[in-house]
């Protein structure tokens, strides 16, 4: 979990627009395994330690469908301790007979894919052991195979699923953008990350302290997309955490030298991607 922490640059929270509060909420907690942290009429945060929030999904008023060709989250991805805790996340799904979009092994880690009930996307993975990843050069190696579903079932030992362990963290965001080569300058040049993994021209993985990915990128819903609507289902921000004032200080001036736009508005810091993806920039 090093590479969630300080010095490195990471997301901490992602927060969604949905279109039933109360549907959202019986998925998060009886799907997922989320705690509840706080809640008004609109707006819950979700945990996993009764601390942090992970996850803050907020109901919109006439919340429209998301569409499939804009720009936003492709997916966002809870990491858990250990491949034993996504062993049990395994078998939960098994009993309840909940539908999982995918199991892929990607080499550095091993991931399910699902969906909430606005079609959010949504990873839920555990990492390899850094040792045993492989690197050329700057680049790791990244692949999607199938999952040895019964090797990762094995580890969990029939044990019982009972939410999400205290120590999942927010372990990546994956985001649709409009053009790559605008968007990996603005997150490399402006924010400090590295590339660390190319799938062609598509897709772009970037990182801080030499992690598999802290953000995903792609033009899969295609280049030139237009953001999603104000009304839609879907991402309405996500937060990176930086290490300190002085760090958050000279990333808002790289951000200004490249001509991001930066807006501070009660002591709460915020950026847009060039595809519109909106960013908080906290400490």
């Amino acid at each position: 979990m090093g590479f969630h922490t300080k010095p490195n640059i990471f997301v901490s929270n992602v927060h969604l627009k949905v279109a039933n509060l109360e549907q959202s909420l019986e998925f998060y907690k009886n799907v997922i395994g989320f705690q509840v942290l706080s809640k008004t009429a609109n707006k819950a945060d979700l945990t996993t330690d009764g601390k942090r929030a992970l996850l803050t999904i907020e109901q919109i008023e006439n919340a429209t469908p998301k569409s499939p060709r804009t720009t936003g989250l492709y997916h966002y991805a809870l990491l858990l301790p250990t491949r034993k805790d996504l062993g049990k996340v395994i078998q939960h799904f098994i009993d309840t007979r909940y539908p999982v979009q995918g199991a892929s092994d990607h080499l550095v880690s091993e991931a399910l894919y699902l969906a909430d009930p606005d079609g959010n996307g949504i990873e839920i993975y555990s990492d390899r052991p850094k040792e045993v990843w492989q690197w050329q050069g700057e680049e790791v190696l990244m692949d999607t195979r199938p999952m040895d579903v019964e090797g990762v079932l094995k580890e969990a030992g029939g044990e019982k699923w009972t939410g999400l362990p205290a120590e999942t963290v927010m372990g990546h965001i994956h985001l649709h953008v409009a053009d790559t080569k605008e968007t990996v300058n603005f997150y490399c040049e402006g924010l400090g990350f590295e590339v660390v993994c190319r799938y062609g021209g598509q897709a772009f993985f970037i990182s801080t302290g030499k992690y598999h990915h802290h953000i995903g990128l792609n033009t899969w819903a295609g280049v030139g997309a237009p953001p999603a609507a104000e009304d839609s289902v879907g991402l309405r921000t996500f937060t990176l955490v930086l290490p300190d004032e002085e760090s958050r200080g000279k990333t808002v001036e790289q951000l200004k030298a490249i001509g991001a736009t930066v807006k501070e508005a009660d002591g709460v810091i915020t950026t847009k991607d060039p595809s519109k993806n909106r960013i908080v920039l906290q400490v």
